[in-house]
């Protein structure tokens, strides 16, 4: 069964691209435009990863993760950070928000789809399925 896939990105340039990405890769990749509505999909499906973009507008990438590792369902579900803007000590307030990762962007495909399958679930395996969001 192809992995599911949450992306989470405000711009829809990058949504519509990571979500092609994915699904040439053989994911089911999802995408959502904020953390709030991220959170109420995660509550309708289960998902192997999700891919949680740091800047969004109203609640962040951050909290949304932390939100996240407070209900036991989500405590070790993949959350790959995705973020621009990382400098000095904004790396480890990432990563002690509850990120399994951290890729900074512009995106490095091969280093994204690296992190992607180093944190899938081994019963993750890609296919050929895909349903984009916006």
């Amino acid at each position: 069964m192809p992995a599911h896939i949450l992306v989470v990105e405000d711009n829809a340039d990058n949504r519509k691209l990571v979500v092609r990405m994915l699904a040439q890769e053989g994911f089911h990749g999802e995408a959502v435009e904020s953390a709030e509505e991220a959170l109420v999909r995660l509550e309708q499906r289960r998902f192997d990863l999700v891919l949680m973009d740091v800047r969004l507008p109203r609640m962040d990438g951050k909290e949304a993760t932390r939100r996240l590792r407070q209900d036991p369902r989500f405590r070790d579900l993949p959350i790959i950070a995705v973020s621009a803007h990382v400098v000095g000590k904004q790396h480890e307030e990432i990563l002690a928000s509850g990120v399994s990762a951290l890729v900074t962007k512009p995106i490095d495909m091969d280093e994204l789809l690296g992190a992607i399958r180093r944190l899938l679930p081994a019963d993750a395996k890609p296919g050929l399925v895909i349903e984009a969001g916006n």
